[in-house]
């Protein structure tokens, strides 16, 4: 059995995980996911959280963690925690560093189902773009095509905020009217995703506003997008210039809590499946290995919804009474 140190078994398992081009924000929740439960492990072993040896996280060890862990968390956290653990385990076991992975004895909560949030009201979408369109919001440096490409590409394609930070230039592909995107996903998966001709035109004039303040074309693997000094745009920038352009439009107050971008990932995934798209052509369109996440979307439609709701049999007794609650006729 190894005397290895689990803070050293964490870092090696970090630099394993490499190889699949996991984003930063991922690798950040994987380290904060294993060092959580490792301090409650030291405290169940009456250690010092450096301390905690491999051979020392038995089944037993790992519920009393595991208890303490999802004391004061939620059901979401525990599981995804759940499931860190049990990769970083299965990473042991594949090294020789451990014999077995204890994960099994420890009991998964089930997590709830996400249900999409997408920005509030029928008009949302278009209101939103047609107050890009009509004027720049209040900055000290307004770039109205900038916000209003941006804004339509992430509520036409349904990228996340990631996806949408890693495209190129290059990212392109296809001739004028036909063009593609070529996305990068989670796990370092790809897909391709048409861009029809009124977002390749908002995307060229963008495109040439930006030659213009820097004097030159972007070309290539320059970002697609990039903040008012010409650097690529992160995701503190990214995030700051869509809450604005929110409130620009007084539509603010239509979204959802903790969402801003996702919000727009979520309205153009509720969009289609109002307008008849399969869960498979939303599963490839929005880079979904799962199909119940892609499903979650047909489930909560409107249409979908209603059609649940009219065949409701007291429906039938309400359509009898209609006629005489119209003409004023007492019911009863």
């Amino acid at each position: 059995m190894s005397s290895m140190r689990v803070v050293e078994a964490v870092e090696e398992f970090l630099v394993a995980r490499r190889a699949g081009k996991p984003s930063p924000h991922t690798v950040a929740a994987y380290r904060r996911d294993l060092l959580g439960v490792v301090g409650c492990a030291a405290r169940a072993l009456r250690v010092d959280p450096g301390a905690v040896g491999v051979a020392e996280l038995s089944g037993g060890v790992m519920r009393q963690a595991f208890a303490e862990f999802a004391a004061e968390r939620a059901a979401s956290s525990v599981t995804r925690a759940w499931s860190t653990w049990n990769q970083f385990f299965t990473f042991l076991v594949a090294e020789g560093i451990v014999e077995g992975n204890p994960m099994p004895a420890v009991r998964r909560p089930r997590a709830p189902v996400r249900e999409p949030k997408p920005l509030m009201g029928e008009d949302t979408p278009e209101r939103l773009l047609e107050a890009l369109a009509q004027g720049a919001r209040k900055a000290r440096d307004p770039w109205p095509q900038r916000d209003l490409a941006v804004l339509a590409l992430a509520l036409l394609t349904g990228l996340r905020s990631a996806e949408m930070l890693a495209l190129r230039l290059d990212s392109f592909s296809g001739r004028p009217g036909e063009r593609r995107i070529r996305v990068v996903g989670k796990g370092g998966r790809t897909r391709s995703l048409p861009i029809e001709p009124p977002l390749e035109a908002l995307i060229e004039e963008y495109l040439r506003t930006r030659a213009e303040r820097f004097g030159k074309r972007p070309a290539g693997a320059d970002p697609l997008l990039v903040d008012n000094r010409g650097q690529a745009l992160r995701r503190g920038g990214l995030q700051y210039l869509v809450r604005q352009c929110y409130r620009h439009a007084g539509v603010y107050d239509r979204v959802a809590r903790g969402t801003l971008v996702h919000a727009l990932r979520h309205t153009f995934a509720t969009r289609l499946a109002e307008d008849g798209a399969s869960v498979t052509e939303i599963m490839r369109l929005l880079g979904h290995t799962s199909i119940t996440s892609s499903q979650s979307y047909i489930d909560v439609t409107a249409s979908a919804q209603r059609e649940a709701a009219r065949a409701n049999r007291t429906y039938g007794v309400v359509c009898r009474l209609g006629g005489g609650v119209a003409a004023g006729e007492p019911v009863g």
